[in-house]
């Protein structure tokens, strides 16, 4: 059973103080903006590095390419005779003398020539200047007299240079080494391009996604914080407030609005059930006490005290304590119900449950009883409880039916292993507006359907509740009669045998 709504003003909560709770950097619009942004600045930093180092190696492998196509251009232009070391020499110093001729951008020329020393041109406009003895031993030159075959990066004069180095072969032996070398300088200045560029368009880029990505937050969040607020207001009290979320594509956010609303729907109904159940248990409790007091007062203000009068107060404080404890009992089972608690299910062989209990139906009131085809199977049900429901059905019948009026039971199996027990009558029947209302719990009808003396208006809820543990359903409809027509379900019916039926107390084979 629910817990009544707060009693505190719903003035006291509202969704300002929601947003005074939650700190304005810790809100979901921030840290969803600073998600974007860094999720962004990985992806940046991701493209930086690949384009950062793409750039170097492509600008390096150009560079490399062009070395090797001179190289091999010098390479061939030694003659194919050259073997001795001073042949070799004035051929490599012919070729820097008269081939080289400086580009867009210098390179340098090297020939390391054994017996003979080193030659190579300096990156200088004119005269090309070369030497045939090597320079004071730098570590420049030690770069340069000892670098391998191949290629390799050695610092010049302070700046990268890239080196090629090859082999001259004449003669069937090596006559001599050759490099070609380009200042690397290239390489870092492309690189330092790609930094500026993507130090400006990614930091435009990332404040653009933070801007963005808190507007973006902020919509995505508003249901959310509307949502908040709600649940503020209903906290406080309010149980009418909605979030209503109309607008917008039905996303997960909305789904959510939605699931809220309907939640609050069911909450509200459950309140208001619960207060009416209050009020209503309050009465009937109220009634039977008023009673007692009633008959004690009169009883001591008589002087004088008769056995009958004595009697007469035992007989109604009886009654009424009686009904007190009918009242109890069926608040204590509904409890158990919506515990849980109120089964304890077996097979139960339905034919013989059935006409040993219309048998004890038919000596309850002076109707004429009629029951229907009975199927022969058994029923995974509790046989107390089922019957429970079937003579609470059956007394709300008679109540509702005069002298020698038609009650009757039926029972009609369905598919799936499901079968039907309905009761029916040819009463005034069941207004259509009041037929999913009467098995509320202290529910009663108009006139045609007023509660008889004694009655609490619990017995049909007291059958909802049991169908619907068994895992059935119950309704209200109209019978063949013009009158009511209860009918409930309830699943795991094996069928089996023949089906029998009664009318009265005379028995008839279907």
């Amino acid at each position: 059973m629910p817990s009544g709504p707060p009693t505190t003003p719903a003035s006291a909560q509202r969704p300002r103080g929601v947003r005074r709770g939650i700190s304005w950097f810790g809100g979901l619009r921030t840290r969803l903006a600073i998600a974007i942004a860094v999720i962004l600045a990985a992806a940046l930093a991701t493209a930086f590095i690949a384009t950062y180092r793409g750039t170097g190696t492509q600008v390096r492998a150009q560079i490399d390419q062009g070395l090797r196509q001179d190289a091999g251009t010098f390479e061939q232009s030694f003659p194919p005779d050259a073997v001795k070391p001073a042949q070799v020499m004035k051929a490599a110093s012919h070729y820097l003398d008269n081939q080289v001729v400086f580009g867009v951008t210098p390179r340098m020329f090297v020939a390391r020539i054994p017996g003979a020393g080193m030659v190579w041109n300096l990156p200088e406009p004119v005269p090309i200047a070369h030497r045939s003895r090597p320079p004071k031993e730098t570590l420049e030159g030690h770069a340069l007299r000892t670098g391998r075959l191949g290629f390799s990066t050695v610092t010049l004069d302070g700046e990268p240079l890239r080196l090629y180095f090859m082999p001259v072969q004449r003669g069937g032996k090596v006559v001599a080494a050759i490099g070609v070398g380009e200042s690397a300088a290239a390489i870092s200045r492309a690189q330092d391009g790609v930094s500026r560029t993507f130090l400006f368009a990614g930091t435009a880029t990332l404040l653009a996604a933070i801007v963005l990505g808190f507007a973006f937050a902020t919509g995505l969040s508003r249901p959310l914080r509307r949502m908040s607020a709600t649940a503020a207001q209903v906290r406080a009290g309010d149980l009418s407030q909605r979030i209503r979320s109309r607008r917008g594509p039905r996303d997960e956010v909305r789904v959510l609005a939605d699931a809220f609303d309907r939640m609050l729907d069911r909450l509200e109904d459950a309140f208001a059930r619960q207060r009416s159940f209050v009020a209503d248990a309050s009465h009937e409790l109220r009634t039977p006490l008023t009673v007692i007091r009633g008959q004690l007062e009169v009883l001591a203000r008589q002087d004088v005290v008769t056995r009958d009068d004595v009697r007469h107060v035992d007989d109604v404080v009886r009654t009424e304590v009686l009904r007190m404890e009918r009242l109890v009992e069926d608040l204590l089972l509904l409890a158990r119900a919506d515990e849980g608690e109120l089964l304890r299910l077996a097979p139960l062989r339905l034919r013989p449950f059935v006409t040993e209990l219309f048998d004890s139906l038919t000596l309850t009131a002076d109707r004429r009883f009629e029951l229907g085809a009975v199927p022969d199977g058994t029923l995974r049900a509790d046989e107390d409880r089922l019957a429970q429901v079937v003579r609470n059905l059956a007394r709300n019948a008679v109540e509702h039916t005069g002298p020698d009026g038609l009650v009757r039971l039926t029972v009609t199996p369905g598919a799936r292993g499901w079968i039907e027990l309905a009761i029916e009558d040819d009463g005034p029947g069941i207004p259509a507006e009041q037929r999913d209302r009467i098995f509320d719990r202290f529910h009663r009808t108009d006139s045609a359907r007023a509660r008889r003396e004694g009655g609490a208006g619990l017995g049909l809820a007291i059958a909802r509740a049991i169908v619907e543990a068994h895992g059935g359903r119950i309704s209200a409809g109209v019978s063949p009669e013009g009158g009511a027509r209860v009918a409930f379900e309830l699943p795991g019916f094996q069928p089996g045998g023949r089906r029998t039926g009664r009318a009265g107390s005379r028995a008839v084979e279907a």
